[in-house]
This record gives structure tokens, sequence and C-alpha cells, in this order.
């Protein structure tokens, strides 16, 4: 049994066949094609498309949440509607196009909506639009004259009872009456009305008529949820907001459940797998590795090494999650992970997300290892083995080496990117996979490499992201989960100040000072960018979070690399490194900042982790508030790692009463990276929890929220336990059908891309 060989298989089950019915063959491809940007290509997508908010005939939007550029749909009611320019005699031409502005209001505050067109559409939309007309109002919000405009939207006029009185006469063709007491404004697009997609669900609702629910029926009554073609009528033909509720119940249960009962097949599929066990050889590699160290493990170093040790002694595979701190020492405790089953005669290779990444991690293990990692060579120890690098930009040459002393044996531990996953690369016995920062893979990498070795390999997934429990249950609800959050002794304090560049900017140049105060002590310093080059927005790293289209353009490394060595830094060594540059050369970089050569370095996020340089003592971060509190976690922790106290200055233009402001507020209150991961996950959604994007896809949570639904997932997980323990092989054609869906999404992205 294995998760993938659901992929590609045929669904088992009526009501997935028809929950997977293409929306051209209900709606046509013209109209199907118009759900594409909102990532809905099926019924089953459609359904779980749900209306942002609901409206009787008496409820008012609120207008004061509209932003610059934002696709919206409110409800509101005519103020007034004046005409300008309207003269429809023949022999008297207009100076100005014909237009009408009506100002439509929630009783708090007031917008305009502009129309231009003929005379005779002016006085229609201005017969509708009439003082005290409701209606919904939808498209794209604009600024003019420094203030909010809807420019020709389009719109439907409804009663008191929500039903469609009047409006456009496009849309009001479009939109028949529903007899409903609710109207639902649903996510649009500038072609995509609310209206137009309420009556595509209703489509869609009719086409399910009679199917059977996926839920046993054991599960529906645990979980107290009502059946599914009640709770899609509830959300999207409701008849009072107490179905409503319960509809949404429903459908979240629905995806903690597919995603619990996913996570618990692939537990099941792990455990019915064999592995080889990897017992810890007295006297060997990791015995000498450990006497060299010049330091004493933590207490939560040893219990988790401990742990893991256990684990690679038994004979099916360990899947662990190893998550903690930034600087907590997780590389040290999965290298003697590596260094131990190297013992038990077999290989350990390390899977990085970028070049730096897997460079940096080649340079410090070789470090920390001195002459034992020179196995195969002249005078080397006894107990050394080989370690190696294998990334896309490594010459042939190099290459060619590299992976024949992985196929021979010779190299107890590879490292390396995404190539590692290459056909190339073999290994000649694969012992254990470790994936570093593996919020930036997705499960099929890591099954990828997995199946290059026969029996299992076992898995340690590392992360220096901490998550709460509830994210570890659902994102990662495959491992097993470890924690490291003591810091090694030693480790200097950092402190973190927010530079607000409008109303302090005299703290600008204060900063710089700050740096090269720093640089003449014999420190050296990060300065980190948003993206790479002012022209375009190729290469950006991070964005602007919070959608203010008005904010001015991220500072570019290019630029203020430029900037600061020919001005505030000048007479300093200041390089720059980013994404883009060659392999080599981005090698070159930071092994001569390590190395004390380079006093500042204007970088972007490409330093975000695995950097160690103790020596480093300051870090400006440009433009902080386009990043997420988590990726300012990560590059504070770059920071601080030797004895000196270190400094993190956040420069931002970002209002006081900002949500930009508040993370970064946030992130100068503390250091604890498990209380920023809760304030994070309040301000953003959480990405694909299981796809090789792990953000953006189509299997993104939808309604599920990982911590106001944390009851909720462990009842699903339970419940899931249950169902997979009664029904290890899925036989049950809706189970399969569950988990064939989940699968199907997570792995599409991937299977596409080899």
């Amino acid at each position: 049994m294995t998760t993938l060989k659901l992929v590609g298989s045929r669904w088992r089950s009526d009501t997935f066949r028809r929950l997977s019915t293409r929306l051209e063959n209900i709606l046509g491809s013209k109209t199907a094609k118009l759900f594409e940007p909102l990532k809905v290509f099926t019924v089953g997508d459609l359904m779980r498309l749900v209306p942002r908010r609901y409206f009787s005939g008496t409820e008012l939007s609120d207008l004061s949440v509209l932003r610059d550029g934002e696709e919206v749909a409110v409800m509101a009611e005519v103020v007034d509607a004046k005409t300008f320019n309207l003269d429809d005699r023949p022999y008297v031409r207009a100076r100005s196009k014909p237009r009408l502005e009506a100002t439509i209001t929630d009783r708090r505050g007031n917008v305009v909506c502009t129309f231009f067109g003929q005379p005779r559409l002016i006085r229609y939309w201005q017969d509708q639009l009439h003082p005290g007309a409701r209606g919904i109002f939808a498209g794209k919000v604009t600024r003019f004259n420094g203030r909010l405009q809807l420019a020709h939207p389009d719109f439907v006029i409804v009663n008191e009872h929500g039903d469609v009185i009047g409006g456009t006469r496009r849309n009001a063709a479009l939109a028949s009456a529903s007899n409903l007491p609710l109207v639902g404004l649903y996510p649009l697009t500038a072609k995509l009305r609310t209206w137009t997609i309420a009556e595509c669900a209703a489509l869609s609702l009719d086409s399910l008529a009679g199917i059977e629910d996926p839920l046993p029926e054991r599960v529906r009554e645990a979980a107290a949820v009502m059946d599914l073609e009640s709770a899609f009528r509830a959300v999207h033909q409701p008849t009072d907001k107490s179905v409503i509720s319960e509809g949404r119940q429903r459908l979240r249960f629905d995806e903690a459940f597919a995603l619990q009962l996913t996570m618990a097949y692939r537990r099941a599929d792990a455990a019915s797998h064999r592995a080889v066990p990897r017992t810890r050889r007295s006297g060997g590699l990791l015995d000498a590795f450990d006497e060299r160290l010049p330091f004493v493990l933590t207490e939560g170093q040893i219990a988790v090494s401990e742990e893991i040790m256990t684990e690679l002694g038994r004979d099916r595979p360990m899947q662990r999650l190893l998550q903690g701190e930034v600087g907590s020492g997780k590389t040290l405790v999965a290298l003697r992970a590596m260094l131990a089953v190297v013992d038990g005669g077999g290989q350990a290779a390390l899977l990085a997300p970028t070049e730096v990444l897997a460079a940096q991690h080649y340079q410090t293990i070789t470090r920390m290892l001195g002459e034992l990692a020179s196995g195969g060579t002249l005078g080397a120890p006894e107990q050394a083995t080989g370690v190696v690098l294998i990334t896309g930009s490594s010459s042939a040459a190099r290459r060619r080496e590299a992976t024949l002393q992985a196929a021979s044996g010779a190299a107890g531990i590879v490292i390396g990117t995404h190539a590692l996953l290459s056909a190339d690369v073999q290994f000649a016995d694969l012992g254990l996979v470790v994936v570093d920062e593996q919020h930036r893979f997705g499960v099929e990498q890591r099954a990828a490499l997995s199946a290059k070795a026969d029996p299992r390999p076992h898995v340690l997934v590392m992360t220096a992201t901490p998550i709460p429990r509830s994210v570890a249950m659902t994102v990662f609800g495959d491992l097993e989960t470890s924690t490291l959050r003591e810091i090694p002794a030693g480790r200097a304090e950092v402190s973190t100040v927010v530079v607000d560049t409008v109303r302090q900017a005299s703290w600008v140049q204060r900063v710089w000072q700050r740096v090269a105060e720093e640089v003449g002590q014999g420190r050296q310093a990060y300065v980190v960018c948003a993206r790479i080059s002012s022209a375009g927005s190729t290469g950006a790293d991070a964005e602007n979070l919070d959608g203010d289209s008005d904010a001015a353009p991220a500072v570019a490394v290019e630029d203020l690399f430029q900037e600061l060595s020919s001005g505030p830094l000048a007479g300093l060594r200041v390089e720059m490194l980013h994404g883009q540059l060659p392999g080599d050369a981005k090698d070159a970089v930071m092994s001569r900042f390590a190395a004390g050569e380079i006093d500042v370095l204007v970088s972007t996020t490409v330093i975000e982790v695995g950097v160690d340089i103790p020596n480093a003592a300051v870090m400006v971060i440009q433009d902080a508030d386009r990043f997420g509190i988590s990726q300012l976690h990560q590059l504070r922790g770059r920071i601080g790692r030797g004895t000196h106290p270190g400094v993190c200055l956040l420069l931002t233009t970002a209002s006081d009463d900002s949500t930009a402001r508040q993370r970064l507020d946030a992130v100068a209150a503390t250091r604890d990276g498990f209380a920023l991961a809760e304030v994070d996950l309040e301000q953003r959604r959480e990405g694909d929890v299981l796809g090789a994007t792990q953000s953006g896809s189509r299997s993104s949570l939808k309604l599920l929220r990982v911590l106001r639904d944390a009851d909720l997932i462990a009842q699903a997980r339970t419940l899931a336990e249950q169902c997979i323990a009664q029904d290890p092989e899925l036989n049950d054609p809706c189970l399969a059908d569950i988990v064939l869906d989940m699968e199907m999404d997570a792995a599409g992205d991937w299977l596409e891309r080899t």
C-alpha cells in the first residue's frame, strides 16, 4: 500500500464522480472559464465557494472597508443619482461624455458610483437608482480626486425580501429572483459577478440532487453534522442564518476530516513498510564526533537525539518532525542522526530548498566533522566518511564525481537541493533522508527521495519555523513531532527596534551610522531587501502582505547596494547577494562573508535560514512591513549567534494603526518563536497543507482555520484514525475517494513538473 498508488485511479463512488464533473459540462465552456481565476474547475469546487457574507433586504455593507484596487460586491442604499452632460438633441455636441453619478451609502459613509453611456441608458440607470433604492453593486474600487469610487459597476436592485426587481438590463436578465430571504455575496472577479455565481451554484446544486453522503453515518453522527447535499443548499440557498452556520460547519468538518483521513492513511502506509534498523555502533563515527565537540549538548538536544536514535533502531521507517527555535541546534541533532546511520552501514541525504542553504550545510557539516569528513582520502581516520554536495549549478565534473561517490557508498553524507531528486543521483544504501525547511517542499518531494531506497529510509524533517500544535497536527499530521526550545549557552541577546522612516526620517542616517560603528568594532552586518531589482517585479522575495496598492515599491537590493557602497557605508567592504546570481558567485560571496572578508552583506532573503556567521551582530531589514512574522523571526535569527549582543533594525513606512505595524511590533516585543507563530497564524491564512507548493494551490484551506478549529481538527483526527483502523485498505469507495481527492490536489503540481 502506498499513497501515490491512489493517484491516477478512477473514482469509485458516484458521489465523487458527480462532484468532479467539470463546470463546462454544467455551465458551458464560456461561463466555466470565468471561474478559473477563482481556482474553481469542478462542481465540487463551486459548492465549496461559499458567500463571504449574507444580507437580508434590510442590511447594508460596511463601505469603510473598501480598498483601492479591490473587486467588490456591496449591498448599499442609493442617496441620489445626478446626470451630467446629458443632452441628446442631435444638433448639440456635448463637450464631455454623458455620465451618471450615483451616491450609495451604508448609513455611515458614502461611495460614488460613476456610469458612462448613451443618454437613453443614463436615463434608464437613473430611473433604477432612485433615492431609497437598495441594491448589490459589483465592480472595481478606484480612487478619483482623492476619494474612492466604483467605476461603472454592475448592479441589481433588490426588494426587502432580497428578490431581484431591477438593475442593469444585462444583469436583470441573468439574476432570476430566488425568493430567498438572504442574499449571499460571493468572492468575485472583474468578469464574474456575485449574482452570476449564485445562478451557477443553483444549476450545480440541481445536478447533485440525491447524491449519497460520502461520510459514513457513524462519522456524521459522532461529528453532529448535517448531510452533504443539505449543507450545500444551506450555504448557497439559505432559508435563515441558522442553516448557514450548520452548512458551514459541515463543510469545515469535511476539510478537517479529509486532511486527517489522508494523514492517517499516510501514517498507516509508512508503518506498513520495512526499514533497515540503524543501531548506534560503539567506537564508530558518532562517538569520534562527540569526542571532538568543544561544548556540551543541551538537555533538549540529548533527549531528542535519544528519541531519534531509538526510532532509527527499529525495523519500520522513522517519520519525525524536528522543530525548534532559531539557533536551538537542530542541525547538530540531525548530523548526529546521520552519523549514527553511517555507523549502521547506511547513507544519509540532506535535502535543502536553496543552493545557498545547501552550500551552508555542506560547509557547516564539513567544518564540524573536520578530518572525519575526509573518508576515502589518504591519511583519513578509520571512522571517516565522505561528504559531497550536489546542486543544479554544480559543474559537470564535480557533479559526476559526487554522484559516483553517492552511488558507490563512498559518500556517507550527501547534501543537495532538488538536484538530489534527479534520476542520475542514486545511492548504495540510503538509510536516512533529512529534509530541511519542510515548508519549502511538499510531501511528494520527500516521497520521491525516499523512493530511491528499498527498504524505505528513515525520514527526519526539520523546520526552524515554530509550529503551534494545531498546525503541526494539520500540516505535518503524518509525522511525529520533537521540539527543541532550549538555546545553547553562549548565545548573545538580540534587541529589535522598529524605525519609522517617515516620521523618524533622521533615524535612517543613524541606522547606517550604527552599522558602521559595529563594523568598526570588528563585527559584520546584514542588510535585507524585499526584492532584487527595481526594473519590474521579477525576483521579488517578499510582497506587500496587506495589499496596499498605494504603497511605494520596495527598495531593491541592487539599488541599495549602490547607494550604501557609494554613500553612508563608503570605505567599508560591502557586497551583494541574491537568488539570481550564478551558483558559484553566491557560494563565493557567502564564503568570503563567513571568512570575515566582507563587512556588510546587502541581500534578499536567501540568507533567511541556515546561514551561521557568529561574527554578524547587526541586521537592517528594509521595508520590513513587506515580510511576514515568521520570515522576520527567521531573518533575525541570523545575528546574535556568537557572544556579541545583536541589534535588528526594522525599517518601515507603515502607519501605527496598520496590520503591518502590528506585525513589526509583535516581532520587536519578543524572541519567543512559538508566541510569534500564534500571532502569525492569527493574521494570515494557512497555505497548502499537503502539496508541493505549500501555498496558493487549489488544496489550500478554504473554510477551515487551524487556530479557531483546533478542536474540530482533533475530533476529525480521532474519527479518521478509527476509520483507517477499521478499513486500512480503504475498501469503502467514498473514503477511498476522499483520500484520492486530497492526494490528486496535493500531487497535481508535482506530477506536472516531473
